[in-house]
Parts: C-alpha cells; structure tokens; sequence
C-alpha cells in the first residue's frame, strides 16, 4: 500500500521535470514543474501533465516512499519518507478569466521552507463570517450562549450541542462538568458506547468544564481513586482517536472554545477543497503511522532477517531503498549495542546482540 513521490526529467525547457504520486499502479496526481524541489523560500508554477506528453522520452531524478498525504483546505500537503526535504505542498487556485467565460487553474508547488516564509504563515486557514446554525439538546437546562448564531432546540440522537450544515448535523459537543464526568464513571461502558456513538461524526468533541489537574486532586474526586480517574482519561484518546477531548477550565471558557470549534467547522464546508484535491485524498490508500521507512528497517533487520545475514538480503528486502539509507539504520543499530558485524568487504554480514527483537514500537532512530 506505500504511495511513492517520482520524479523525471523531462525534454522541455520551461518545465523540465514530472512529479506524479503514485500508488499501486494508480497516479494520484501528475504534474510538470520548474523545479524537482524549490529552495528556501520560493514556490514554482505547475502545470498538471496530460496525455499529450504521452510518448515522450523520461529519465528517473528520484523515487522516495510517502510517509502521508493529506488535504489541508486548499492544499495538499505531502511528507516524504526521508530525514531532509521533505515537506511540501500543492496549492490549486482557480482564477476567473478576463472575459467571464469561466475560470482557469494554477498550481504552485511550495516545500516547508517556502510555507514557513511566506506571508500567510501566520494566517488561520478556516475563517468564516457568516452566521452559524447551532442546535441545542432539549434537554439542556442551562445552555451555553452563541452570539450571533441562528440557534434552534431539539432533541439530538447524542452530545448537547451540534452545527447544522444544509439541515445534516456535521459537528457534534458533549458538555461534562466535572461532576457530570464523575457520575458517569459508575456507568463507564455506557459514557463508552455514547462517546462512540459521538465519534462517528465528522467533527466531534468532548468538552469538560475542568482542568486536567482537577482530575488528580483527591479533594475534586469525593469516593474515586486518582489512580483510576487519571487511568480512564488516558484511555479515553485510545479508544475513540477521531474525539476531540478538551480540558476547558471552566463553562466560560467551554463555551468560548465549542462556539470556535462551530465557527472553523463551518468554515471548512462553506470552502470546500478543489476537486482535484479531495480527488487526490479520496484515492489514496493511507498506511498506518508506524514510524516510517527507518522504523520498517529496523524491524526488518531485528526480527525478519536470519541471523546473522548480510546487507545485501536487506537490500533486496527493500529494493525500492538507497543502499545509503539502510546502511544509515545498521550503523545506528551498531551504535545502540543492538547489531555487530562479522567479516569485513563484501562479505561482511551482520549479527544480532542478546535479545533484541524489535516490533516497531521504539521511537523513530
């Protein structure tokens, strides 16, 4: 399932290079840029490649495995699998033609170094202006206030407060005190199936009236343990990852929090992704975030390997790889006491030390 970044010369002067994201067989995208990767600072216009160029004559610049892809607003944002270079993204902008006969698309390619100088860095993507359409559970007593907002009541199928887009309900917060949170616990596995039924939205958040050190105080917690409170938060995140928990102090700063959580949600659907984007994001296949390439290897060489074997086995274990890269990782895995070499030329072959079988779960080299 690894996506891969290519990139060939190509024989025109103008756009001497191809980018296309590849997975599977499939191209995700296919472009024609200035440059194989802009320098510091700059962003170069794209051309999106066709089949005119069919027939033409391409040689290989670089192959580099995807560690993620994903849409940022207008923006596709792309990391390569690599320790340098590899941030960047494709902006799309459609711009109305001169003479109103439609519009027309422009790409720009720009790398981390571009985004951070840019003068934009410091602007908020998800802005809106227009009014919100909030619904609140029936049966909240005291309700949170949304100035401005076209408010309405009603009973919701789960959480207390919801953001309606063309009458679909696509962003949903459950509201706990602390005490609220506490009387849930005697319930544990029902306050579970709610807030499972919560994270099934496109956007979805628990928000507490409390801070997290509330949480840890025995004098806050009457007959519970801080043990136990403190051990069923951290499983919270585990067990529903797409549920935004939020520690907001207190119901002022709740309230101010969910009305901007509505506001960047509401903003996001009225601006939606170029079709070329979401396209993109649709089609890819996404891997688990395991640690990357590096991480792979080193399982590769601590589990996966016989013992002792050479780098050459390795190699063709990941034949996509640079030589350098994995010779990198068994270097590093010397250095940790983890691996030792036999021999030394060519048939230098590499030997596990102790107990070592790695599962992945170390952090990244």
């Amino acid at each position: 399932m690894a996506a891969f970044w290519i990139v060939e010369r190509t024989q025109d002067a103008r756009f001497p290079f191809r980018i296309r994201i590849e997975q599977e067989g499939r191209v995700l995208l296919a472009v024609r840029t200035q440059d194989a990767w802009p320098g510091p600072g700059r962003q170069v216009f794209c051309l999106r490649d066709d089949a005119a160029h069919a027939h033409e004559s391409l040689s290989p610049h670089e192959k580099v495995p995807i560690a993620h892809l994903a849409r940022l607003g207008r923006k596709l944002s792309v990391t390569l699998d690599r320790a340098q270079r590899k941030r960047c993204e494709f902006l799309k902008i459609e711009k109305p033609r001169k003479d109103g006969s439609g519009s027309y698309e422009q790409i720009f390619f720009r790398t981390e170094s571009a985004v951070r100088a840019h003068k934009s860095s410091k602007r908020t993507e998800l802005v809106t202006h227009d009014a919100l359409d909030i619904v609140i559970d029936s049966m909240e007593r005291y309700p949170w206030r949304f100035p401005g907002a076209q408010l309405s009541r009603r009973k919701l199928p789960v959480g207390d407060y919801a953001l309606q887009h063309h009458q679909r309900l696509v962003c949903m917060v459950e509201r706990k005190t602390r005490e609220n949170f506490l009387t849930d616990l005697s319930q544990l596995k029902g306050l579970e199936q709610q807030l499972a039924e919560l994270a099934a939205y496109p956007h979805a958040a628990l928000v507490i009236e409390a801070h997290y050190r509330d949480f840890g105080d025995p004098g806050h917690l009457g007959a519970w343990p801080a043990a136990h409170v403190q051990r069923v938060l951290a499983e919270l995140p585990v067990l529903f990852p797409g549920l935004q928990i939020v520690y907001a102090g207190n119901r002022k700063l709740a309230n101010l929090w969910t009305q901007r959580y509505f506001a960047a949600a509401a903003a996001s659907l009225a601006r939606p992704a170029p079709d070329s984007v979401r396209e993109v994001t649709a089609r890819y296949r996404g891997q688990a975030a395991d640690g990357g390439l590096d991480t792979r290897i080193r399982v590769a060489a601590l589990n996966e390997m016989p013992d002792p074997f050479p780098s050459r086995l390795l190699r063709q274990h990941f034949p996509d790889i640079p030589p350098s890269r994995i010779k990198r990782v068994l270097d590093q895995l010397r250095d940790e006491g983890r691996l030792a070499t036999e021999g030394h030329g060519p048939g230098t072959r590499w030997r596990r030390l102790g107990s070592c079988r790695d599962t992945g779960n170390q952090s990244r080299p």
